[in-house]
């Protein structure tokens, strides 16, 4: 692909992240709030926007707009119902995923920032328990084409596969390189790094851009396991 807007981020973005980490309070923030904008809002907004054209193709129903809130996270916490009551985030992510309020039950490709790593993936933020109930259902009646979508990853050393998963098998007669999916409570692919220097190069745009390709066709039959899941709904209800 070619950048247009993103040029990488700086080792002034990642500094400002830690200083968030240290500096957790409002008027510091406040007095801070242009540097946020100028090393993170503003490279992340460019990255969102070269890639669009890229995520738009795996889904055209994404939302592509470079503005918290829509594509990017809040540096604020929602502290209310957590243990944590730091006011802000020491990270900051891009999402690509269909509007939809109750968006974390839905499959989602992300890229986020940390003062000493990055990763991106695709996956669910938190899959419902009927999500994975059906992705079994899935499994069990068609095992060949879980193959085709899943296959490519044991071809590759990029992504892993992450998510909890219950502490008893729920088929101990399937093996162990099926099980590592039909256990899990949640389900994504990410690819964890922490050579930050990566990041100051607009470079890690098309890293992204491939890695979103790679993953498209298993972000496809999550997509169908959610089809599959409305309809058997649907259905139990008449």
């Amino acid at each position: 692909m070619t950048t247009q807007l993103f040029e990488g981020f700086s080792q002034e973005a990642l500094d400002f992240l830690v200083q968030v980490r240290l500096n957790n309070s409002r008027e510091w923030y406040e007095k801070n709030k242009p540097l946020y904008k100028q090393y993170l809002i503003k490279p992340f907004q460019g990255l969102v926007s070269d890639l669009s054209h890229i995520v738009l193709e795996i889904d055209p129903l994404f939302e592509i707009a470079p503005s918290v809130n829509k594509t990017l996270s809040r540096l604020n916490r929602d502290t209310r119902f957590s243990k944590d009551k730091s006011l802000y985030r020491s990270a900051m992510w891009l999402t690509f995923k269909r509007p939809k309020s109750e968006w974390t039950g839905a499959p989602a490709f992300f890229f986020e920032i940390s003062p000493e790593s990055f990763r991106y993936g695709m996956g669910y933020y938190s899959a419902t328990r009927e999500s994975m109930d059906t992705f079994r259902k899935m499994m069990n009646e068609d095992l060949a084409r879980f193959d085709r979508a899943f296959d490519f990853l044991n071809r590759q050393e990029i992504f892993a596969v992450e998510g909890e998963m219950y502490k008893r098998t729920l088929a101990p007669s399937l093996p162990d390189t099926l099980r590592q999916w039909y256990d899990r409570k949640n389900i994504y692919l990410v690819h964890n790094s922490s050579q930050v220097e990566r990041l100051f190069s607009p470079a890690i745009a098309d890293d992204l851009a491939e890695g979103f390709r790679m993953l498209e066709p298993i972000y496809q039959y999550l997509l169908k396991v959610e089809v599959r899941k409305e309809s058997d709904a649907a259905s139990a209800k008449y």
